[in-house]
């Protein structure tokens, strides 16, 4: 085989896979209804805040809506919980307080802001992500006895919220003048990401279904948590891997097996 045909073929195999690794991972913003699909760019912009996104200052600190493009929100149901574990630690090692603004999510990382706003009356609160919860698949988020109150949830002990993940800004000069910017934030989307596939007061059935997973080759867990009315449960979880759009596939597979499964970040 001659020296030209061999380099004619070499260049033809460099572009065969640079062609294959382009159309694996080509980069567009979705649409604005899908956050859970969004992807963030690689080197997450500081644009100007556009003026319809409304600040929220916390502690001296200025929050805004993230772009959907690079942010989460979801709808959904949200729930309270409160006397029952107050002073008890939290999933990030924090006294629970029930009357400071705080919130338990399923996968958002920990310390995230959130803006929930109450779809039925219009009331917003913004609250700090510092737990995992809440353990019911329809709920969204479960808010301190404070984020109830402030919404109007604190009655009815449920509502349907929106919940919009906040960026923080930081001040910079800017011809002369003191605009706000955004700085650069984690990807949402991103994190440690399992399934939770069943609960039980019982520990050892429990610790069943967690060996069962085990032996067909899953990595899974069984972890305590109490309950609001004060029973220990047993939940058994399931790794669904480090992004969460992977994970909401994973999640999809195992209710065919176990309705009710769902998303948890750890």
């Amino acid at each position: 085989m001659s020296k030209s045909i061999v380099f004619l073929l070499a260049c033809l195999t460099v572009q065969a896979l640079l062609n294959g690794c382009s159309s694996r991972v080509p980069y567009s913003y979705p649409p604005a209804k899908e956050p859970l699909k969004a992807l963030p760019p690689k080197e997450p912009a500081r644009g100007y805040i556009p003026p319809t996104q409304r600040p929220y200052t916390i502690d001296g600190k200025t929050y805004y809506p993230i772009p959907s493009a690079y942010g989460y929100e979801e709808v959904g149901m949200a729930s309270w919980y409160g006397p029952q574990f107050h002073g008890k630690k939290t999933s990030n090692g924090e006294t629970y307080d029930m009357l400071a603004l705080t919130a338990a999510h399923k996968i958002l990382p920990m310390n995230t802001r959130v803006l929930v706003k109450n779809l039925t009356n219009g009331k917003e609160v913004v609250l700090r992500v510092n737990d995992r919860g809440p353990f019911v698949k329809e709920r969204i988020v479960d808010l301190s006895l404070s984020g109830a109150r402030a919404l109007g949830i604190d009655g009815p002990g449920t509502a349907k919220v929106q919940v919009t993940a906040l960026g923080e800004a930081e001040p910079t000069m800017v011809a002369g003048e003191v605009r706000n910017r955004f700085v650069s934030s984690r990807n949402l989307h991103e994190g440690e990401f399992y399934v939770q596939i069943g609960a039980f007061i019982d520990r050892d059935n429990a610790n069943r279904l967690k060996d069962a997973m085990v032996s067909q080759g899953s990595k899974a867990i069984a972890q305590v948590y109490d309950q609001v009315d004060g029973t220990r449960f047993y939940r058994v979880q399931v790794w669904a891997g480090c992004s969460l759009d992977a994970a909401k596939l994973e999640e999809q597979s195992w209710e065919r097996r176990y309705p009710g499964a769902f998303v948890i970040a750890r």
